[in-house]
């Protein structure tokens, strides 16, 4: 059994909206609060950064959520355009970072970070809204796992951000479910897989919990943010929540015992 808990996917943009520099601390915080999500995975993941006022966001989250476990892990070190570099593991807690988040209301008993190469190589891709591709490179993504003592038993909840690029965001998805193969089920994967459901749903082999547009925020054309399970869980309905911060809306939905 699993009990019924809140649980939602956000790219949070850094905590900014589509053409601001800086962040607004106490509005991210009132939205995160809006949510009301029991299991919460966040996606673009500011600490220490000029443009969020060197805030930790993932602690300002677990403060406005109350939760009672949480983890950042870096994805990159360093600040946009001056000292950006591939995270280790190893950087000082409290150094400039970007990346993703996992945060619970309930206690988290083990955790587990799994690293994903970026493209060797850069690719042209086109942008949304231009006519041109340009000439890009990817940058490192990751991954976190966390075993969640739920009301009801314990849960294994997966946090990502995969590349933007089509194909190597498979090639990730792929390294990163034999990365967790061997953790228990009920397995739920959150996150911005940057691919539409079709992809998702086949490379993975997970069952959707929630489905809808998230991206953009506005006018929602596409949906690259998952809720996705392997084993017993259900969800009842789901949807997607628009909030006064990001260019995505969150994923969110219930989870039950199956």
């Amino acid at each position: 059994m699993i009990g019924r808990m809140r649980i939602a996917t956000w790219n949070i943009l850094s905590g900014r909206s589509p053409g601001e520099d800086r962040v607004d601390e106490a509005r991210f915080a009132a939205a995160v609060g809006e949510l009301d999500a029991d299991l919460l995975g966040l996606q673009e993941v500011d600490r220490n950064q000029p443009r969020s006022q060197h805030a930790d966001l993932t602690a300002v989250a677990a403060e406005a959520m109350g939760a009672l476990d949480h983890q950042f892990v870096a994805a990159l070190s360093g600040t946009p355009g001056a000292t950006w570099a591939a995270a280790t593991g190893e950087d000082h807690p409290e150094a400039a970072a970007y990346g993703i988040a996992f945060l619970s209301r309930h206690p988290v008993t083990d955790w587990r970070v799994v690293r994903l190469p970026q493209a060797p190589t850069r690719v042209p891709y086109r942008f949304h809204g231009r006519r041109l591709p340009s000439w890009v490179r990817d940058e490192p993504r990751v991954a976190v796992a966390a075993r969640v003592e739920a009301p009801g038993g314990p849960l294994t909840v997966v946090t990502t951000h995969l590349s933007f690029l089509p194909l190597w965001n498979g090639h990730q998805l792929r390294l990163l479910l034999r990365s967790v193969a061997d953790l228990p089920d009920p397995l739920v994967l959150l996150g911005d897989l940057n691919m539409p459901p079709p992809p998702a749903h086949r490379i993975s082999g997970m069952r959707p919990l929630a489905a809808g547009n998230t991206f953009p925020v506005e006018r929602p054309e596409h949906q690259i943010d998952h809720v996705l399970v392997r084993g017993s869980v259900n969800a009842t309905g789901g949807s997607t929540v628009p909030l006064p911060v990001s260019d995505h809306r969150a994923l969110v939905t219930e989870l039950e015992a199956g």
